[in-house]
């Protein structure tokens, strides 16, 4: 028979320390709020380090659902929160990092620049937590190799900033033979607009003319995406 140590809360009811019910049931048992009160490790005179985690939650929640919230809180609201503090503030950016990472390197394991989805999978991790907006140049070699990722612009709130000159310029510098562009909407819905459509064919046909092809424009939403390739709105300017 398993033993499970117990807390008091203010109420005096009996409540399952976080760490015990994890050694004695795994990690899958625990709420995000228990999980939680493992990070923050310490309570305070009033609160448990459990209500403490309900107490991020809460504050997190106007950045996003639940745990996702963690990442776009700043860290000074964040250290804010009553019984958090700098440490503990710290701490648990630092495990948001750290997760972001881990979905990054598990995507990047299933990385296929031929596949979308794939891509869209990998840098979805990198930019769905954006509240602005990226466009990121992918630049490939004739082995379809990539030979390095530019920022083209950040903070612009549509992509009629984005100059095909700009895009060739560094497609010529780095002798590339095809090319990607990835952009986020930080409002969540990948559905292109009307300039994404007419900026992406003009930036496919003038590469069509000097043997630099356009090999997809994937548009990151909220854990979506959407392929220019997969909706066949590059039509015969991409890929020959």
């Amino acid at each position: 028979m398993k033993l499970v140590k117990y807390e008091n809360n203010d109420n005096g009811i009996m409540q399952n320390l976080p760490y015990e019910k994890f050694i004695s049931y795994g990690a899958e048992t625990l709420t995000d709020s228990e999980l939680l009160a493992i990070i923050i490790r310490t309570g305070t005179q009033k609160m448990s380090a459990r209500e403490l985690g309900w107490e991020v939650l809460k504050a997190v929640g106007k950045y996003g659902n639940g745990l996702l919230g963690l990442y776009q809180i700043p860290l000074q609201e964040l250290m804010q929160v009553k019984g958090i503090g700098k440490v503990k503030a710290v701490k648990l950016k630092a495990l948001a990092e750290l997760c972001t990472r881990m979905a990054q390197t598990k995507a990047r394991e299933r990385l296929s620049f031929s596949r979308p989805e794939s891509v869209a999978g990998y840098y979805m991790e990198r930019f769905r937590h954006e509240k602005v907006e990226h466009i990121l140049l992918l630049l490939f070699d004739a082995g379809m190799h990539l030979l390095e990722e530019q920022l083209l612009s950040t903070g612009t709130v549509n992509a009629s900033l984005l100059s095909p000159r700009e895009v060739y310029v560094s497609a010529f510098r780095s002798q590339a033979t095809h090319i990607m562009l990835l952009h986020n909407h930080p409002g969540g819905n990948p559905e292109p607009s009307r300039n994404d459509i007419q900026i992406t064919r003009r930036i496919a046909e003038i590469g069509k003319t000097i043997d630099i092809f356009m090999l997809d424009h994937i548009i990151i939403g909220d854990n979506s995406y959407f392929s220019f390739k997969e909706s066949s709105l590059l039509n015969e300017c991409s890929v020959p």
